[in-house]
């Protein structure tokens, strides 16, 4: 619980409680959840991390661990796994390049809590594939059109597959040079995808980390 509101709602609470039925209650709280650079967990990077595997794909849930910062792998580990505290020590004191190994298991470990192993397995496949061998991968998050539907901008297609929160944030990403057709730099937002185009899946890229399908069903 977070804030001075909460918690005046929180005490509240508790006061009412009293009041009405005469009992007595307890709370629990916890400090906020913070990054090393102090941002909120899930909210200040890059909007809410959902547990429901229909809100955020396992795929995205598990690229999220992968994701953390080198300063916070350790104490993550600690919070968030059931791993020993000395392999979450052993783990957490990595550096360069090692430290993704850790990473990895951070993301296998909390995405297997949630999601279940076969899950977690298939994420980290998939990311294997996507940034490895440059494939598309079998558990990316998937915009699947209809031929109706055709033909779809670049832009369109950004936003639509959950890349881009607007026409407009999808033509700045554009022209920024951060947007990628099949790890081609896109440079025209209103180039639009036809049938031919999507006879085999499209692979859309957002900056360095964040990857979608497009296909035709």
């Amino acid at each position: 619980m977070g804030g001075s509101a909460q918690w005046g709602d929180f005490i509240n609470g508790i006061d009412l409680t009293r009041r009405v039925i005469d009992a007595q209650i307890y709370g629990l709280t916890s400090p906020l959840l913070t990054t090393s650079d102090g941002r909120k967990m899930g909210k200040s990077q890059g909007g809410a991390v959902w547990l429901s595997g229909e809100m955020l794909s396992p795929y995205a849930f598990w690229q999220f661990w992968r994701n953390t910062a080198d300063a916070d792998v350790g104490r993550f580990l600690k919070l968030y796994t059931e791993l020993d505290l000395d392999d979450c020590n052993r783990l957490g004191a990595l550096a360069g390049s090692e430290i993704n190994g850790a990473k990895i298991v951070l993301a296998n470990a909390v995405t297997t809590l949630l999601h279940g192993a076969e899950a977690a397995a298939a994420a980290e496949a998939t990311a294997r594939e996507v940034f490895e061998r440059g494939g598309v991968g079998d558990d990316l998050p998937t915009l699947v059109l209809s031929v109706g539907e055709l033909p779809v901008t670049v832009a369109q297609a950004f936003v639509r597959a959950g890349l881009a929160a607007s026409g407009k944030d999808a033509k700045r990403l554009i022209a920024e040079g951060g947007a990628r057709l099949n790890d081609e730099v896109v440079l025209d937002a209103g180039h639009k995808l036809g049938a031919g185009e999507l006879a085999d899946p499209v692979r859309l890229t957002a900056g360095r980390k964040r990857h979608a399908l497009v296909v035709l069903g």
